[in-house]
């Protein structure tokens, strides 16, 4: 159900009274009579308040001027308070509307509020979190203190298909590569290749995949994926540092899917000796400026744009639910900015296709948006002032000005413009963006922005850990099977290595073991673990191959550990999601609360209580 015809539902049901008997053993009453329930008796007939609509002096919304701050650190502005003087004008006691302790009312009440959201059709928060359709929380974010939203097109606002537009912006890159020498026949464009979140390494040729602290784990040359001790003997001493922009290209949107695809066949190119001497002498560093010359005159001659804006259908994939999430925040007096780097000619087409024909009462693209800026130069656009100018024709003509105003149009400018435009600054304002460092990390780092981020590949990633997850409880178990077996193995190993030295093992028992039986018992448990380790090895290899065959999962390097790219993610990303839209699923008042942290020591604590329950809490307290 869409939240616009969940939000008529529920307007509805509260203005109508009625009796239902849905999942609870309680009957509720929802009538007009009252503007508060007097008391709190969840078993037998309740009174509920009006709406908002029916009589809105009972609330008060708090100001940006007048807010606090909860105990999570988050404003409270623009939260939704009871007038207890309008309690008061009804006979009642604001202070007592409420019996019994508030753990017990509270159990109650929301039992009965899961029942509700179920018959009304609207999935829990929880239930919300736990689908593919879900928005995760980094850092806990309260949208009513938001009053501003501001949104990139590209792979955010417009849902390309990756296929169908990356693979024609690597055509354009291979023909312009071949009208300069470059041998392409024979070169197809294979999206499996590469996956964001992975780095170019520009000196060695290489493509790889690091972890959250810079230690690559997977990694390609040309198109050969490397083994595990090229891999170690290559960067065993080395980190993957992204300031080093030098050497290193981190591919953090799908734009860059092309690129790397393009450069990765061409060093296989450039390895078996088929680029023309007369070229000049290409590393791989000259190489990839070459192919990323060739991409961005595919950009700058506009023929891509062009194909696109022509048969936008073709390209784009489109999201009904997209408009009407906007609309909502639009309605709860959210201000709504669209800061693209795309030109206004491209925007306007792309964005009237994909919105008008969904928006209600003939609205266009353009009603849903306060302000909209084009050729925005981000992320330069977060970062210094620019000249702004306002698009005043059809045709694009513009002229200079110094202020932005409600429904304009312009072209450049600056964030610090824009925040002065419209008097709301820093961490009022939220950023939506696909690319972790042009839209969300500099918006964030020199504004302080809130930041969401939209990566489209997290409903495929959620898909394939639900699907794998047999295969990973398998290397779960076999892990810590090898664990054990290890840990004896390690001590039979010690006590030998003491028997050597004519020193007694760690207890008497060992001490005591024959050596032949302390022999034996080590060979048994090293052919044990040798056997579990090429069972764990054939598992490690193919996990994460339901999102990608080389590469694994998107969030992950290795079994244990997070990708990069999702330490980049927590870093710079409030919030983050597949798709715009999923915030139609939750409401413009949503408080996203972060989840805990799991930390090394803590999670070992659960695992053991988990594992070994009393045996190991008794171990502990006898070594307090």
């Amino acid at each position: 159900m869409y939240a616009a015809e969940a939000s008529m539902a529920a307007t509805s049901f509260l203005r109508n009274p009625v009796r239902i008997r849905p999942t609870t053993s309680h009957n509720i009453l929802i009538t007009k009579s009252l503007p508060w329930n007097h008391k709190c008796q969840c078993s037998s007939t309740r009174s509920s308040n009006v709406s908002v609509d029916e009589d809105k002096s009972v609330f008060s919304v708090t100001p940006a001027t007048k807010y606090d701050v909860d105990y999570l650190g988050e404003k409270t502005k623009g939260d939704l308070n009871v007038k207890l003087e309008s309690l008061e004008a009804f006979g009642i006691d604001g202070q007592a509307t409420l019996e019994g302790p508030i753990e017990e009312v509270a159990r109650m009440e929301a039992e009965e509020a899961e029942g509700l959201l179920k018959d009304l059709g609207i999935r829990s928060p929880f239930s919300s979190r736990q689908s593919p359709r879900g928005i995760f929380c980094s850092r806990t974010l309260n949208l009513r203190s938001i009053s501003a939203i501001g949104y990139d097109m590209d792979y955010t606002l417009m849902h390309y298909n990756v296929i169908a537009w990356e693979g024609r912006a690597y055509d354009y890159c291979m023909e312009n590569l071949r009208k300069v020498g470059f041998p392409v026949d024979g070169l197809a464009f294979d999206p499996d290749l590469v996956i964001r979140g992975l780095v170019i390494d520009k000196e060695k040729g290489n493509l790889v995949k690091a972890d959250r602290f810079g230690y690559v784990k997977r990694a390609m040359h040309g198109t050969t994926m490397l083994s595990n001790r090229a891999v170690r003997e290559m960067y065993g001493r080395e980190l993957v540092d992204l300031r080093k922009e030098s050497r290193w290209e981190f591919l953090n949107t799908l734009f860059s899917v092309s690129e790397a695809v393009a450069y990765m066949q061409m060093v296989d190119r450039l390895d078996d000796g088929t680029i023309a001497a007369q070229l000049g002498p290409l590393d791989y560093k000259g190489l990839y400026k070459a192919v990323g010359r060739a991409l961005f005159r595919a950009h700058v001659e506009g023929q891509l744009k062009s194909e696109i804006m022509s048969k936008p259908e073709l390209f784009v994939t489109p999201d009904p639910e997209l408009p009407l999430a906007l609309l909502d925040q639009k309605e709860a007096g959210k201000k709504l900015l669209l800061i693209t780097n795309s030109d206004y000619h491209y925007t306007d087409t792309m964005m009237q296709h994909s919105f008008n024909r969904f928006l209600p009462n003939n609205m266009g693209w353009r009603d849903l948006f306060d302000i909209v800026i084009v050729s925005a130069r981000k992320p330069e656009f977060f970062q210094m002032s620019h000249p702004m100018y306002e698009v005043v024709t059809g045709e694009g003509l513009m002229r200079p000005c110094f202020k932005a105003v409600t429904g304009g149009l312009y072209s450049g400018g600056s964030a610090q413009m824009v925040e002065n435009s419209l008097d709301i600054h820093g961490d009022e304002i939220l950023y939506v963006g696909d690319h972790i460092y042009t839209d969300v990390s500099q918006s964030k780092v020199h504004l302080r922005w809130r930041t969401a981020l939209i990566c489209r590949e997290l409903e495929e990633e959620y898909n394939a850990l639900i699907g794998s997850r047999g295969h990973r409880e398998s290397l779960i178990e076999l892990t810590n099977q090898k664990e054990i077996v290890g840990d004896l193995f390690n001590q039979l190993r010690l006590a030998s290595q003491r028997r050597t030295k004519g020193r007694p093992a760690q207890t008497l028992a060992a001490t005591n073991l024959a050596d032949q039986e302390l022999s034996d018992s080590m060979q048994k448990l090293l052919i044990v673990m040798q056997r579990l380790d090429q069972k764990i090895a054939l598992l490690l290899e193919s996990d994460g191959e339901l999102f990608n065959k080389r590469w694994g999962f998107l969030s992950r390097a290795g079994f244990w550990d997070k990708s990069h790219l999702m330490r980049q993610i927590e870093k710079y990303a409030d919030i983050y999601t597949s798709r715009v839209s999923n915030f139609l699923h939750y409401t413009p008042f949503m408080y996203f609360r972060s989840q805990e942290q799991t930390l090394a020591h803590d999670s070992y604590s659960y695992y053991c209580s988990k594992i070994y329950g009393s045996a190991a809490d008794n171990e502990v307290n006898s070594m307090s």
